[in-house]
């Protein structure tokens, strides 16, 4: 081989080493940097059943529920069942979830749901604004109050206002947030789930473990007390990382327990932005060989792209918090992203699937 061709090939080698492709031949991630691209399409099905029916007994499955232009569509869900079921909406942040109801006696209950969807990566340029339509009175008000478990006075707002001094403007103080997350919570594997997201007994006891509902509620939390809008996602993942992340995306297509909440910040020159500190703790945790550094480049890099992207192989099911299940006997939820039934007697821990028997599955029906 002559010097000028093993220089093209050295310069080629170079320039596929920087590609995410290259990185999952190699098995190892590549630099984590989200940018916009092709939509992928999705069918999700949740296949519900329940184990013990007792008298009247009923089940409430999420569906996709957002609607944004640039990264997420929810398309047709349809479902299956032998009860009586039908799609409802919440009335205060139009969650959508299929309601079933079986009569008392059904042996064998169950309800069938397949949910279609398009996503794609996102991403904000941070050094240009664009100037967005603003949130209207209605929407500031619902993304700046406060919810059961995520109140926006007391010790949220001291902490808020001690994180954010001396900060010029919203994204200033929406980074500061950020970046004192990062530093300051850790990922609790013991965590059941998700978490349950109450943010304020995790500041008055300063235990600042927890998973996703728990440290992006965190987030909404102190950027709501700080003057913020700011939302919480609530979903679950569909895909492998395309960076080649393990623990940033479902390892196969059975996603039962892939559950995952996001969160996103309203700044006025940039419209709604994307952030997931959570994900940057469970980089540290579980990305192998697990229990990294927090200056381990994929801690680095992970952290560097969740304030203002995400890669979007992961389902967006609504924001809601706070909601009463239609129909429910049981008390309110704090979020709907795992599917939810009640017998006669008692609410089913939806956190146990093989219990409660339901399944989720995900099937890309474009390529990537």
């Amino acid at each position: 081989m002559h010097r000028r061709d093993v220089l093209k090939a050295g310069a080629a080698l170079a320039t596929a080493a920087t590609l995410p492709e290259f990185a999952l031949a190699q098995g190892a991630p590549a630099g984590f940097a989200p940018k916009p691209g092709a939509w992928r399409s999705f069918a999700v099905t949740t296949r519900l059943e329940i184990a013990k029916p007792e008298g009247r007994t009923q089940a409430w499955v999420p569906v996709p529920s957002v609607d944004e232009e640039a990264w997420f569509r929810s398309l047709d869900t349809t479902f299956t069942s032998n009860g009586k079921a039908a799609l409802v909406r919440d009335p205060k942040y139009g969650a959508g979830m299929i309601h079933v109801e079986w009569a008392a006696g059904e042996t064998a209950p169950f309800v069938e749901v397949i949910s279609k969807v398009a996503t794609r990566d996102r991403a904000v340029d941070l050094a240009a604004p664009s100037r967005p339509a603003p949130l209207s009175a209605a929407e500031r008000t619902l993304y700046t109050e406060g919810t059961d478990l995520i109140p926006v006075d007391g010790i949220v707002k001291a902490t808020a206002d001690k994180i954010t001094a001396g900060a010029r403007d919203d994204i200033a103080k929406a980074k500061a947030i950020y970046e004192w997350i990062v530093d300051n919570t850790f990922r609790d594997p013991a965590t059941r789930g998700c978490g349950i997201g109450d943010i304020a007994a995790m500041l008055k006891t300063g235990n600042l473990g927890g998973k996703c509902a728990d440290l992006n509620a965190l987030y909404v939390g102190l950027a709501r007390a700080a003057g913020l809008p700011a939302r919480d996602l609530y979903g679950i993942r569909l895909a492998p990382s395309a960076f080649g992340y393990k623990s940033l995306g479902a390892g196969s297509e059975v996603i039962t327990k892939a559950q995952h909440c996001r969160a996103e910040v309203w700044l006025e020159t940039f419209g709604w932005v994307p952030v997931d500190p959570a994900d940057v703790r469970k980089v540290v945790l579980e990305e192998p060989p697990t229990k990294l550094a927090i200056d381990d480049p994929k801690v680095v890099a992970a952290r560097r792209a969740l304030f203002g992207s995400w890669e979007t192989n992961w389902l967006a099911y609504n924001v809601a918090h706070d909601l009463a299940l239609p129909g429910a006997r049981g008390p309110k939820i704090g979020f709907l992203m795992y599917p939810q039934a009640e017998t006669a007697s008692q609410r089913l821990d939806c956190l146990d699937p093989d219990g409660f028997r339901y399944v989720i599955r995900a099937k890309e029906t474009t390529a990537a």
